[in-house]
């Protein structure tokens, strides 16, 4: 059987994380063209031979893992879960932004004497039986527990609702997601200190073997990393711009680089303003300032004789070679 020619991406085919998937995508410039939505394939006009396919978050894990998908965009903890000894798939970048959760340990609020993971591990300790543990994720529940001490346990795998376990008796606690925590309040459960398991997003995930033999796979890798590493650090940033009164660039300069916010990526841009209704010198100054330190850099400039003050967003920022593209490729040269 000839050897596939097409580069193939997985993607989740419903919820929240689909629907987030498809918008992260399409803000690094990546839109994802379906004329179908009952399909489950699409394309990406911009890199044509990408075949798109949707599938369940933890059959990506699978598809990517023996080969038969390339790339895959999913869960971290179905990653961690089902990707098996690591050695046939590779994570390139654990952190896209979005579907933001936590695989947490949790028990029964009546439990009044068990509030860390150190207190569970001391009361099942005296148990005259295992503690029952109700998850979905039984490997990355085995190994914490384990590491912490908790013991004896049986893990109950369940695909169903986990938060009723404890209630209808089946299991004592649960090791599931927790977003806001409210469905566990709901429930009277209540998530252990200590007992997180994993922190969890969205993740780009890549077939080691593909990545290796086939250098197509290893240009689109490429070109995911640096349009979601240039869109994700764009996202943190806006442009700012804004006319001052100057002699100089160099003097503007001085005194922008005097302020706490006012540096800009690599300092700041300064042209001169041509204009017809004013004798003063007047130049346009230009830096990418990060959102959180918009206020203090708009006040910044105004102390300074900044006038005019308009902000942008950026939507990508091209920097050095991202670390992350320089990880895969010491995994590919290596053999890691």
């Amino acid at each position: 059987m000839p050897e596939r020619t097409d580069v193939r991406l997985s993607l989740p085919s419903k919820g929240r994380l689909a629907e987030s998937a498809e918008a992260f995508l399409a803000a690094c410039g990546l839109r994802i063209y379906k004329p179908n939505p009952r399909q489950y394939a699409a394309t990406l006009p911009a890199l044509p031979n990408v075949t798109v396919l949707l599938q369940r978050p933890t059959d990506i894990v699978v598809s990517v893992r023996d080969g038969s998908v390339d790339f895959g965009i999913t869960g971290l903890d179905v990653t961690k879960e089902y990707g098996g000894d690591n050695e046939e798939l590779l994570v390139l970048h654990e952190a896209l932004g979005f579907g933001a959760c936590r695989l947490a340990i949790a028990v029964p609020e009546a439990w009044d004497n068990v509030h860390t993971v150190a207190d569970l591990a001391a009361a099942v300790a005296v148990w005259d039986r295992p503690l029952r543990v109700a998850t979905k994720f039984t490997n990355l529940a085995k190994a914490f527990l384990k590491e912490h001490g908790v013991a004896p346990f049986s893990l109950i795998h369940s695909e169903g609702t986990l938060e009723v376990a404890p209630e209808i008796g089946y299991a004592d606690c649960i090791v599931d997601l927790v977003s806001s925590g409210q469905t566990l309040k709901d429930n009277r459960l209540r998530a252990l200190d200590g007992g997180v398991i994993l922190w969890s997003q969205a993740a780009l995930v890549v077939n080691r073997a593909a990545l290796r033999r086939r250098p197509e796979v290893l240009s689109i890798a490429r070109t995911l990393l640096e349009l979601a590493e240039a869109h994700l650090r764009a996202e943190e940033h806006v442009m700012v711009v804004a006319n001052m009164r100057g002699e100089s660039p160099e003097l503007i300069a001085q005194r922008m680089f005097e302020e706490d916010v006012l540096g800009g990526l690599q300092g700041p841009t300064i042209s001169p303003v041509v204009s017809v209704t004013s004798r003063e010198s007047w130049h346009a100054v230009q830096i990418v300032v990060r959102r959180d330190d918009l206020i203090p850099a708009i006040a910044e400039l105004r102390a300074i004789g900044g006038s005019g003050v308009v902000v942008t967003p950026v939507t990508y920022i091209f920097e050095e070679e991202p670390d992350r593209i320089r990880a895969m490729m010491r995994a590919v040269e290596m053999g890691d």
